[in-house]
């Protein structure tokens, strides 16, 4: 699974390419310079229970850390896995 990244500033988003098809999609949108939501997660339905939505957020998690940013997961599933693992509370807002 290769996970791409785009962001304009404003908006951004990780896609999930499993042999250049689109397997999931999570967009964000900034709130200011030090925090961005996570407002949607879709996963193709030939992806399901892949565990693609967790590479996405997991991806999300490792863009904040690296820009020293925080996540505030609007996203119910993006929610759900912060929920379960408190190893990314580092990151959440």
């Amino acid at each position: 699974m290769n996970i791409q990244q785009t962001d304009n500033g404003k908006k951004g988003s990780f896609r999930a390419l499993s042999n250049n098809v689109q397997a999931g999609e999570m967009t964000y949108t900034w709130a200011g310079t030090d925090k961005f939501i996570i407002d949607h997660t879709d996963v193709d339905e030939a992806f399901a229970g892949q565990g693609v939505g967790k590479q996405l957020v997991m991806a999300a998690v490792g863009f904040a850390r690296e820009k020293g940013v925080k996540i505030m997961p609007l996203c119910p599933f993006a929610r759900s896995v912060f929920d379960k693992d408190a190893s990314l509370e580092d990151v959440l807002f």
